[in-house]
């Protein structure tokens, strides 16, 4: 065999070596961050990070505002809010809402599909994680580090940390600046209405505004209040516990 067939030989071998250990290093990372996190204050997101890098080079995109509060200083129906719009049974699930995922698969194969199905555990992976965008590969791990999260996180916590890093405006993530900046209160001072307005524009915050509501962001706030309701009001919560 030729010197250079040899070294091509052991080229393959060394990538084959260390393909293999990418993806366990990273799920190693995932884990090991997940553990640190279970307790610390969140500082960032992938999607705060590209915002602020974005805002360096362009006059248009805000920087972050971001001020990060306990899930004890959330009031209870803010924190209803969120699941009464995004995720009516966060309780219930490990991260995937089968049924859900699957009436989303159905009407994306009629060529109805909006997105939808995610779980409030899927839109914190890809909030915290991953990056903006429609694609099989992004699902994919998105499923994969959700059902990892479930493990290592409470319920609770990842309700605490989604209501710290969900944008809510082009420039407010998580309800303590959206409810300083946008509303004028403190978050601890949200009254129900405040909450599911809030909550009202998290399909797409940059579309919709708080400050401004239209119509349609009226008639969501609305239909919220009523499901914060028939879920049972606060005492919902005591599910995730």
């Amino acid at each position: 065999m030729k010197l250079y067939d040899l070294l091509t030989v052991g080229q393959s071998k060394h990538w084959a070596h260390w393909l293999w250990r990418v993806p366990l290093l990273l799920f190693i990372a995932l884990c090991v961050w997940l553990l640190i996190f279970r307790w610390l204050p969140v500082p960032t997101s992938a999607f705060m990070l590209r915002q602020d890098v974005v805002a360096i080079f362009s006059a248009e995109t805000p920087f972050v505002r971001h001020d990060w509060v306990s899930l004890e200083e959330i009031p209870r129906h803010m924190q209803l809010a969120v699941i009464a719009s995004e995720d009516q049974r966060f309780a219930e699930h490990w991260g995937i809402d089968v049924a859900a995922t699957e009436a989303a698969i159905r009407a994306e194969m009629r060529g109805r599909g909006k997105g939808g199905g995610s779980t409030i555990t899927q839109q914190l992976v890809k909030n915290l994680f991953l990056w903006e965008g429609r694609s099989y590969v992004r699902k994919g791990l998105e499923w994969g580090i959700a059902g990892v999260m479930e493990i290592f996180w409470s319920k609770e916590r990842i309700l605490e940390v989604y209501l710290n890093t969900a944008q809510f405006s082009k420039a407010d993530y998580g309800v303590g600046a959206a409810s300083q900046y946008l509303l004028k209160k403190p978050v601890g001072k949200l009254a129900a209405a405040d909450a599911a307005l809030l909550a009202a524009v998290l399909p797409a915050p940059r579309k919709y505004s708080v400050v401004k509501p239209s119509a349609y962001v009226r008639a969501r706030q609305n239909r919220i209040l009523r499901q914060m309701r028939s879920l049972g009001g606060a005492a919902y919560l005591q599910r995730l516990d």
